[in-house]
C-alpha cells in the first residue's frame, strides 16, 4: 500500500493553531466528539476481521481493515503480531480523554501513476466497528491541480472544518467511474486519524 506523508506540515499547523486559539479543537460544548463505545467497538473489530478466531487481527487478515494496518505504528505492534480488541479499546478511550472533537488541517493528495489527479472525490468513511454515530467525511470539493483537497465532516457556517476521531476507509472516486473498486468499495487505504500523532496530510497514489 503506497502511503507517505505529504509535505502539507505548514499549512496544517497554520490550521491545528487556528482552532487551538479560538478555543474551537478542545471546546467539548461546541464541538462534542462523536459517542463511540470504545469496548464495543474492539470487539467488533473481531468479530468483522478476526477470521481464525485466534483473538487478534493480523497477517492477511489486515487487507480487509487497513485502517488498523495503518496503526500498527501507533499501537507498537506489527502485521505479525497483530492487534487485539483491546488495543483498539486503548486507542479509543485516549482520543475520548483528549475532548477533541474535531482535527483539523487533514489533507488528502491524490496521484495516479504519481502525476496529480484533478477532479477526484476523495471520502473518510468510519469503518462500521466505530458504531453508527460517526459522520462521513469528504472534501468539499473535488481534487485540484495539484491533486489536494482538505477533508472535514460536515460543518455549520462559522465552524472550524476538520475530521472527528476515528478508524476511516479511504475511498476515492471520478465520475467516469475510470477508478478500480480496489480505491473505493474495496479500499486498500485506510487511517486512523488521532489528536496525538499530527498528520497534516496523506497521499494516495492510485495506478
Amino acid at each position: 500500500m503506497v502511503m507517505r506523508l505529504v509535505n502539507f506540515g505548514l499549512m496544517a499547523l497554520l490550521a491545528v493553531t487556528m482552532l487551538s486559539q479560538s478555543g474551537c479543537l478542545n471546546d467539548p460544548l461546541r464541538l462534542v466528539p462523536p459517542s463511540v463505545d470504545a469496548n464495543a467497538a474492539g470487539q467488533e473489530a473481531m468479530k468483522l476481521f478476526d477470521a481464525n478466531n485466534d483473538g487478534k487481527i493480523s497477517g492477511a487478515e489486515f487487507d480487509k481493515v487497513p485502517s488498523l494496518l495503518q496503526a500498527l505504528p501507533i499501537i507498537k505492534s506489527t502485521k505479525e503480531k497483530g492487534i487485539t480488541a483491546a488495543d483498539i479499546t486503548a486507542r479509543i478511550k485516549a482520543w475520548q480523554q483528549t475532548k477533541i472533537g474535531r482535527i483539523g488541517g487533514v489533507f488528502a493528495m491524490v496521484t495516479r501513476n504519481g502525476k496529480p489527479l484533478v477532479g477526484a472525490e476523495v471520502k473518510f468513511v468510519p469503518e462500521k466497528f466505530m458504531g453508527g454515530n460517526m459522520p462521513e467525511c469528504k472534501g468539499a470539493n473535488p481534487t485540484g491541480q495539484d491533486g489536494s483537497v482538505e477533508i472535514s465532516e460536515p460543518v455549520n457556517p462559522g465552524d472550524p472544518k476538520g475530521v472527528p476521531p476515528g478508524y476511516y476507509r479511504v475511498e476515492i472516486t471520478m465520475p467516469d467511474g475510470s477508478i478500480p473498486a480496489k480505491y473505493n468499495t474495496q479500499s486498500i487505504f485506510g487511517e486512523e486519524v488521532c489528536p496525538d500523532v499530527r498528520r497534516g496530510g496523506y497521499n494516495y497514489d492510485i495506478k
